[in-house]
């Protein structure tokens, strides 16, 4: 083929293209940041810039992670809040896209009034892989009716619906909910049924972190399923799990309720990330009244005895309508992961931490009051690991066909979760080769075209001609992930070049130092 010029040729690899097809042995050039295959040995070096051999090794379209919070993570890297380590975990393990604005928090509208301020305040730091945000439910009830414990009224939530519309008409990929958190969790059914019906509108889906993930994870499916149906919007649900005592084995029935749906023609998919222990803020482990009015309200409350009793009984007793974490597991099951003003406390338990605040022949410290103290001391920012699933229910759920893959990652200071660094090449290493959930199209399905087609990423997540030239080359028989609560931000084995639009972001483990990525939108007008 002499007289094409390719900037890039991967020769001698076998294609897993991203729809579940069998591997293929194609060789892969790059032309002006588009996918062209061919087959072996069709064009010769001289017909490159850069030839890389790949033999032995699978070349797939980028991971694309279902679920981040990675909204402003270049942005807080470039200015001093994170480190290389935790702005760069995912990409390192090939993820070239990641979808952000994640459980009802999203990055606009708030500090960046859109998509396109988001976009441009990346593009002045540069990032090495691309990003697609949602629009977040608590975002937008925090800028129009606040952190009160209260219904919004008919304006209000036509205000956010308004302001909605503006999002997904710039780009934003959907709609997402966090109704365990506040202000997301001061909803009702009827709130969210009206701003899923905006999503409907442009044909994206409406993205859910149930109202209750543990003993009433049942109820709240359907509360999701009954918002879908009503609103016209498909139905994904995050992270899906059942946690907590009260819940394991529930997959079961979760998972056979939503092939269900799916045979009866309703458009419902969800995803899962590879781990027993999931993580968010030690504040979510107080009930939702203690929110009521925002942060400084809780911290106020926090420093009131009475107060501190009232969130001890409520964690004891229950809430109607509340997940709680604690009493569905105990606070022995909570480890403190990110506290930078109490850096010897991170990768530590409640309990533990409880039992020792004391001096010899104390019998310690309350866990409540362990856990409003560190609260108070770092100004109500301290996020946490719980371990609180099962194996089996994690395979389940991995192993479901209409299941995509999200790190549910948190780039953050101290201890965070290794899901962040670890996610994609675990599916691959301890559930694909070494567990036999799937093969190895299969599994790369789940982490590209499955997840491209949810979120509307056209020319993402395949690797066919004209496609988008997001490329992650791996050894099948080598790639495992490295990361441990110990060291959750040690990158992965056999990840061998991740290239975006083209251009190579990493090679041989190492980040080259290109930044090509960019912030993508769906459906602009």
């Amino acid at each position: 083929m002499r007289g094409t010029s390719f900037p890039l040729l991967l020769r001698g690899g076998s294609v897993a293209d991203g729809t579940g097809a069998p591997l293929v042995a194609r060789d892969v050039a790059v032309v002006g940041g588009r996918v062209r295959l061919l087959a072996p040995g069709e064009v010769g070096s001289e017909d490159a810039d850069e030839v890389v051999d790949v033999s032995g090794l699978v070349v797939a379209p980028g991971f694309i992670d279902a679920h981040t919070h990675s909204d402003t993570s270049c942005i807080d890297g470039a200015e001093g809040r994170l480190d290389e380590a935790q702005v760069f975990a995912s990409v390192l393990q090939g993820v070239t896209t990641e979808i952000a604005g994640n459980c009802g928090h999203s990055a606009f509208p708030g500090k960046y009034p859109g998509l396109a301020a988001l976009s441009d305040a990346h593009s002045a730091v540069g990032r090495a892989n691309h990003l697609a945000s949602l629009v977040g439910h608590g975002t937008l009830r925090s800028a129009i009716v606040g952190q009160q414990a209260r219904a919004a009224s008919a304006t209000e939530v036509a205000r956010m619906a308004d302001a909605l519309d503006e999002a997904l008409a710039a780009g934003a990929v959907g709609f997402s909910t966090g109704l365990i958190y506040t202000p997301g969790s001061y909803a009702d059914t009827a709130e969210i049924t009206a701003l899923a019906r905006v999503a409907a509108q442009h044909g994206k889906p409406y993205v859910t972190h149930l109202r209750d993930e543990m003993s009433g994870v049942q109820d709240a499916l359907e509360e999701a399923v009954a918002i879908a149906r009503d609103s016209g919007a498909a139905l994904h649900v995050s992270h899906h799990k059942t946690a907590g005592k009260y819940a394991w084995g529930l997959t079961e029935v979760t998972l056979a309720r939503l092939a269900e749906l799916r045979e009866s023609g309703m458009d419902v998919t969800c995803d899962v990330y590879p781990y027993t222990a999931g993580s968010t803020a030690l504040s979510a482990m107080l009930p939702p009244w203690a929110h009521d009015g925002g942060k400084e309200r809780l911290l106020e409350r926090l420093r009131d005895p009475g107060q501190r009793e009232l969130i001890r009984k409520a964690i004891a007793e229950g809430v109607p309508g509340w997940e709680n974490t604690v009493g569905n597991g105990g606070w022995d099951r909570i480890v403190v992961a990110g506290a930078p003003r109490h850096p010897a406390h991170q990768g530590r338990t409640v309990a533990e931490l409880a039992r020792e605040a004391g001096g010899a022949g104390d019998p310690g410290m309350d866990a409540v009051d362990l856990v409003a103290e560190l609260l108070l001391g770092e100004d109500g920012e301290v996020t946490i690991i719980s371990h609180s699933m099962r194996e089996d229910d994690v395979r389940r759920v991995l192993a479901a066909p209409f299941a995509m893959i999200g790190s549910d990652g948190v780039p953050t200071a101290g201890l965070p979760h290794p899901r962040w660094a670890g996610t994609f090449a675990r599916v691959l290493g301890c559930y694909a080769r070494e567990a036999g959930l799937f093969d190895v199209p299969e599994a790369v399905r789940k982490m590209t075209g499955a997840t491209a087609a949810r979120f509307g990423l056209a020319d993402r997540g395949v690797l066919r001609d004209g496609a988008h030239a997001d490329v992650v080359v791996f050894d099948p028989a080598r790639v495992a992930d490295r990361a441990t609560f110990a060291s959750p931000l040690a990158g992965p084995e056999g990840v061998r070049l991740v290239a975006v639009g083209g251009t190579v972001v990493v090679r041989d483990g190492e980040l080259t130092g290109a930044r090509p990525g960019q912030v993508v939108g769906v459906g602009r007008r």
